[in-house]
């Protein structure tokens, strides 16, 4: 099965039920569409015999509300600058880094964040990295109409864009094509600017995509010709032979974003396995997977020196001179003006 059939299974089975996979009844992970595959628990499997439960949402804001209403996981991905409301909720507790030998390879950044740990108790462990710029139809579209963020604002892209339904990514792509690169310095100004001109562009949208299985229908079938994309759909497709290219050095620039896991409160299951989970997804066999058929980065820092220059390159994780919005965590108050403010741009408001 290729990766674009295996995609398209993972969605399809994930619009069928909220839970994919009902393995270890012990370690329920609530996670993003496709973290379910066998490559990101090699470890775990070896020592458990099987995979965790996985149940998964489609954007933070749709886990935390789920989680706030009552629904019970052991395990969550969010992205970083989720961590800190999931906090405030009261939805999680440390992890016991006793545990998680892996954990020594974590970058210091993320081990110094007062955000991520709390009076020296780890909240927040960072799994994964990506990048998200834009991807297009190198067969319909050149590299000129891509220097610039404005193709999804222009005209003659009416109904051939796709943005992403994730607040975080949307506003990074609006906040990069008015000209600001640091959103944690954003002001209330800049978030109106942002505002007007994702309205623009929603004018051009013709789907919100959910996960990059959706993307990879909409581009594969020529729906969709230009996209706002995290890196794993143009990787994927490229390896399937479609002809579907990555721009990440716009102009204007392009975003990068980390996610980790989280230990949920009251979880129903093994406390252990949790941990386990962790210390499975922070090794090497994971990152080699993570990177080769995801591209996607790692967390582990002695795993990511093994992979070369071309590697990086080739998956979209290479140093660029342009611009590049980091989706570091930021104001909770602005994030939820965005949350809100989203919603009401897709609405035609």
């Amino acid at each position: 099965m290729n990766n674009f059939t295996r995609l398209f299974g993972t969605a399809a089975l994930a619009a069928l039920a909220t839970t994919a996979t009902a393995q270890d009844s012990e370690l329920l992970v609530f996670d993003w569409s496709g973290y379910e595959e066998e490559g990101f628990f090699i470890k775990y499997a070896e020592k458990h015999g099987q995979g965790p439960t996985y149940a998964f949402f489609g954007e933070e804001e749709e886990a935390f509300q789920k989680l706030r209403s009552g629904f019970k996981a052991d395990v969550a991905h969010p992205c970083s600058q989720s961590v800190d409301k999931w906090y405030q909720a009261g939805l999680i507790e440390p992890w016991d880094i006793s545990k998680i030998p892996s954990y020594e390879t974590v970058a210091d950044i993320y081990k110094n964040d007062p955000i991520f740990v709390r009076d020296g108790a780890v909240y927040f462990i960072p799994a994964d990295l990506g990048m998200t710029g834009i991807a297009y139809n190198a067969d319909k579209i050149t590299e000129d109409q891509v220097a610039s963020l404005d193709i999804f604002v222009d005209p003659q892209m009416a109904g051939r864009i796709s943005l992403p339904d994730n607040v975080d990514d949307a506003y990074a792509l609006a906040y990069l094509a008015t000209g600001v690169s640091d959103w944690t310095k954003a002001t209330e100004e800049d978030f109106k600017a942002a505002s007007d001109w994702m309205r623009q562009a929603h004018a051009n949208n013709r789907a919100y995509w959910a996960d990059g299985a959706e993307l990879a229908q909409l581009m594969a079938t020529g729906e969709v010709l230009v996209a706002w994309s995290w890196n794993e759909t143009p990787v994927q497709m490229q390896s399937d032979g479609f002809n579907i290219a990555f721009e990440r050095e716009a102009k204007e620039g392009s975003s990068s974003w980390f996610c980790g896991y989280v230990n949920l409160v009251d979880g129903p299951g093994s406390e252990d396995k949790a941990h386990d989970f962790i210390q499975s997804f922070l090794s090497q066999e994971t990152a080699d997977y993570i990177v080769n058929e995801w591209g996607y980065g790692h967390s582990n820092t002695a795993a990511m020196q093994g992979f070369g220059e071309e590697t990086l390159t080739g998956v979209g994780l290479n140093d660029i001179s342009a611009p590049q919005l980091a989706q570091l965590p930021m104001d909770n108050a602005l994030r939820e003006m965005m949350i809100k403010e989203f919603e009401r741009i897709k609405a035609g408001f």
